[in-house]
């Protein structure tokens, strides 16, 4: 099956490219991207994945206003050009790439639409390969690239209309592909004996005005690193100023640490400070997290019991919903992937960015036992 990117000389296997080098039916490409006011009142979350084995291409945006988050979640039949990113009224556009991203909701039967354009403040930054695998099989094997960047255009939703404007409006856009678990898994096959593990992993990209920080880690339970990337980024007015994908002036670390408190009773975090070595000159640097509110992920599918990503759901169905910050079920499973908006300080540069975590299980370095309850002090 023949598509518009066969014209170009980018094959990487003797099949078209929209067929994948791999038949694992969990192979995937995504689009995530996030955005706040720099004011701190105000997140906003977008993702968008194509399933090539499924038939299936979904959508979510999601934003936390006034006390409150909104949801959007869309789900289709995949088309036959994997460069058409449509979902019914949602479409995302790449402007320039690498560069710049353009994400439209047209009017729709729910309470949401938009019109947004992403534009770069920093290069690409190529995170580790992704693999993990549960002792027969490989389950997880990725490629992610982030970069940082302005929001600027307009979004509606519950009955609100906000206008962002591009110097007032940061985020971050993840890239990424390969082969990552969907919910319910392979179910065939001999069941496989309990394993002592979980899984902990923190990301915080971080806007500064003259600079930007990314920091991202996998641990093991034993608090042992899987996968770490850490940089320091240089940022530009402009799009076109961007010297390449990727900024051969960006600093990159080594040795990236973390220091975590929570709040009472539950795992979320409460308080942060990050640290990672340049590998450059030695210099450590440091950066205190403060969370100003928390955005749950199942907005735009995550852990969520229903509209979690890759499920068929139709030829096309969509549907919003909103939920209060104060009546979050803290305790639910569906709800411990967040990101926490954070004030970021960084020597005398303050600024702000996003903590991503996710801990599953048992985390020996803060005490964290069993599936995702409160950890528990000596």
């Amino acid at each position: 099956m023949l598509s518009k990117f066969d014209d170009y000389p980018i094959h990487q296997t003797p099949e078209p490219i929209a067929h994948p080098a791999s038949s694992d039916k969990d192979v995937y490409e995504r689009y995530w991207f996030n955005g706040y006011s720099t004011a701190g009142d105000m997140y906003l979350g977008i993702g968008t994945a194509l399933y090539p084995h499924l038939g299936i291409q979904d959508c979510g945006i999601s934003i936390v206003y006034e006390g409150r988050q909104y949801a959007y979640h869309a789900s289709a039949r995949a088309g036959a050009e994997p460069s058409d990113m449509r979902v019914g009224p949602f479409n995302l556009e790449i402007v320039d790439p690498m560069r710049s991203c353009r994400v439209m909701l047209d009017r729709n039967d729910t309470d949401f639409a938009c019109d947004l354009l992403f534009e770069g403040r920093t290069g690409n930054v190529e995170e580790p390969r992704h693999h993990f695998g549960n002792g027969l099989r490989k389950t997880m094997d990725t490629t992610r690239f982030a970069q940082l960047g302005h929001w600027s255009g307009w979004i509606s939703f519950g009955g609100k209309r906000l206008e962002l404007e591009r110097e007032l409006s940061w985020g971050t856009k993840d890239r990424s592909w390969g082969i990552r678990p969907l919910i319910g898994g392979d179910t065939r096959g001999a069941p496989q004996p309990p394993r002592e593990g979980g899984l902990f992993f923190l990301w915080a990209p971080i806007n500064f005005e003259d600079m930007c920080i990314h920091y991202q880690l996998f641990e093991d339970f034993k608090g042992r690193p899987l996968f770490n990337v850490g940089a320091i980024l240089p940022v530009y007015e402009s799009p076109d100023d961007i010297p390449g994908v990727e900024d051969e002036t960006a600093s990159h670390m080594r040795n990236l640490e973390h220091k975590l408190t929570f709040k009472s009773g539950i795992r979320m975090v409460n308080d942060a400070t990050i640290a990672m070595t340049s590998i450059d000159d030695g210099k450590r640097h440091e950066v205190h997290l403060e969370p100003i509110f928390t955005f749950r992920m199942k907005g735009i599918g995550y852990m969520h019991p229903k509209w979690v990503h890759g499920q068929w759901h139709g030829e096309l169905e969509m549907e919003s919903e909103s939920w209060s910050l104060d009546e979050v079920d803290e305790m639910a499973y569906e709800n411990q992937h967040v990101q926490h908006l954070v004030w970021a300080t960084y020597g005398d540069r303050r600024g702000i960015g996003v903590l991503e975590q996710v801990m599953l299980g048992p985390y020996r370095p803060y005490g964290l036992e069993g599936g995702w309850q409160a950890p528990s002090y000596d």
